[in-house]
């Protein structure tokens, strides 16, 4: 059974794929492959929330996607991606993609990890994060909090030892907070676009 769809799936036209294709690693090993066909099967994916085996037949074999899609993860695509979309005009057909793009991105973070997340804070793409913003990882902010916090370190040893403590538990806890959550609550996660 298909899972249904969170937002609007249509397959790519052909000024759609003009602006994604150049992107596209072309592989010329094996036997060839129709790189449109599995960007839509990609797409319509990515407008659900389920797994693999839900893509419908018209599609292809879902592991044949599947490998597809971590092959483009691991050779960095969504990132050149959500980079490309970050710097066109909003008249441009890679614009209409926005929501496929980032819902796909944000499959690829299983296997990116904290780099596509890093991307899309820094990107303001909030719709490629796997959840609102205020429950995702900032590795920049824990950057600066990291760096706060060593500079005013030294300064600790001439506050009474309650102040200290105090600063050193605040620290602690802004830096949880800017490390994400660990646990986003399904409820959550079906909200968001």
């Amino acid at each position: 059974m298909a899972s249904p769809l969170r937002i609007p799936h249509a397959p790519l036209s052909d000024a759609e794929w003009e602006a994604l294709g150049p992107f596209v690693l072309r592989c010329h090993r094996g036997r060839p492959c129709d790189h449109r066909a599995r960007f839509d099967a990609i797409f319509r994916l990515a407008a659900t929330d389920g797994p693999w085996r839900d893509l419908p037949e018209t599609y292809g074999k879902p592991d044949t996607i599947s490998r597809y899609f971590r092959r483009l993860a691991h050779e960095g695509f969504w990132e050149r991606i959500l980079l490309a979309l970050a710097a066109v005009p909003e008249s441009h057909p890679l614009r209409r993609l926005l929501g496929p793009i980032c819902r796909a991105a944000r499959r690829a973070i299983r296997l990116r990890g904290l780099r596509i997340i890093l991307l899309a804070r820094r990107l303001n793409l909030k719709r490629a994060l796997p959840a609102p913003p205020w429950m995702c990882p900032d590795p920049d902010l824990s950057e600066i909090l990291f760096d706060l916090q060593w500079r005013r370190l030294p300064t600790l040893r001439d506050q009474p030892k309650a102040r200290a403590i105090a600063w050193l538990r605040a620290m602690r806890r802004c830096i949880g907070v800017v490390a994400g959550r660990r646990y986003i609550p399904r409820a959550l996660k079906a909200c968001w676009p």
